[in-house]
């Protein structure tokens, strides 16, 4: 898990829309960058929905919301609107979860295969992490969140 005070890792990734995010163009604002497993699942159907429901916080304090997992664009698309997410959903081939400690080798169902970690990170306007989550419960994860960010001073 990367800690609070690093730099975090840039990317640039396709998104369900088309086109193509970087962390870079969020300069000067702070960004969630949550990792998810696997769209359309239960668990990220709810932590997806729980960052929907409560968007306007975030927008309120120009905080954006990226969503990365290693789906392929067409599945994030069709979560995206299948849910009205209204934040962009990336497509990683694993580099950039590896390179947020959020992509390794998992067991599920007596089968273990590489994967993408349940973690959560709040960078900053300089791109350092603020927050890190690990192996977050995908209900009331937003909630904590959002404490975390009002007993910063980043929301109030």
């Amino acid at each position: 898990m990367l800690e609070p005070g690093s730099s975090a890792p840039t990317f640039s990734l396709p998104s369900n829309d088309g086109t193509t995010v970087s962390l870079s163009s969020y300069r000067n604002q702070y960004v969630v960058v949550y990792f998810f497993p696997r769209a359309d699942t239960p668990g990220c159907t709810t932590e997806a929905c729980e960052f929907r429901d409560t968007v306007d916080v975030f927008m309120k304090h120009d905080i954006a919301v990226i969503g990365i997992s290693d789906d392929p664009v067409s599945d994030l698309d069709a979560f995206a609107n299948e849910y009205d997410l209204p934040f962009p959903l990336l497509s990683d081939d694993g580099t950039v979860a590896s390179a947020y400690d959020s992509y390794g080798e998992k067991n599920m169902f007596g089968n273990t295969f590489d994967g993408v970690f349940r973690n959560t990170y709040i960078i900053d306007p300089m791109g350092t992490i603020a927050f890190a989550y690990e192996g977050v419960s995908p209900t009331d994860h937003v909630e904590s969140i959002i404490t975390d960010l009002d007993a910063a001073g980043v929301i109030s």
